[in-house]
This record gives C-alpha cells, sequence and structure tokens, in this order.
C-alpha cells in the first residue's frame, strides 16, 4: 500500500490554506455571513480577511455582496456552487487520507 501522505502536498491550496478553510468551512455551515461575523469567528483582523476573501473570490468559491442596513454598510459571503462542492471535496479527501494514514500506520 502507498503512504498516503505525499498527496497531502496535492490539496487545493486556496482551501486548505487554514484561514481560507476555516472562512469556507463556516460559509458551508449557512448560506451566507456578514463580514463582521466571519471576522469573528476567524480571529482574522480586516486586513487580512479581506485578503483571504479576495482570493476565493478570485478563484470562483464566494460571491461577495454589499448592502446597506440603514445608512449601514454590510458586506454579505456566501459560498457558490463550485466553493460549497470545492469545500465538500476537500473535507472528504482529507477524511480518506487520514483514514488511509491509520490503516497505513497499523498495516492494515
Amino acid at each position: 500500500m502507498n503512504a498516503p501522505f505525499e498527496e497531502l502536498a496535492g490539496l487545493d491550496k486556496l482551501v486548505h490554506e487554514p484561514a481560507r478553510l476555516a472562512i469556507t468551512t463556516a460559509l458551508s455551515a449557512c448560506d451566507s455571513a456578514d463580514f463582521l461575523f466571519l471576522q469573528r469567528l476567524t480571529g482574522l483582523s480586516k486586513g487580512n480577511l479581506s485578503a483571504h476573501l479576495a482570493k476565493l473570490e478570485a478563484g470562483g468559491l464566494i460571491a461577495i455582496s454589499k448592502q446597506f442596513a440603514g445608512k449601514r454598510p454590510q458586506t454579505w459571503i456566501s459560498l457558490t456552487e463550485t466553493g460549497r462542492r470545492s469545500v465538500d471535496a476537500h473535507w472528504a479527501r482529507l477524511d480518506d487520507l487520514r483514514r488511509r494514514a491509520r490503516a497505513w500506520r497499523t498495516g492494515r
């Protein structure tokens, strides 16, 4: 049996980067989230969160919409269908790699 560890280097880096994985995983649990909620949830600074959101948007994984609540601007973020499939596939692949790594260790 081949060791599954080499496959870790081939994971989708757009999704796998820890901050982006936190963002996309949080978004996979809801229809959409506002910027401040995501910032509090992930612990990222505004600038860092903005930079990661820009990368995810450029990759087609999220959609960003801006609107106003009274006079206050709000930014809402949601996963695209492509994003939702990518996050689900990423976690499935991680689960599979973990299962195979455990089996490799025990020789099963």
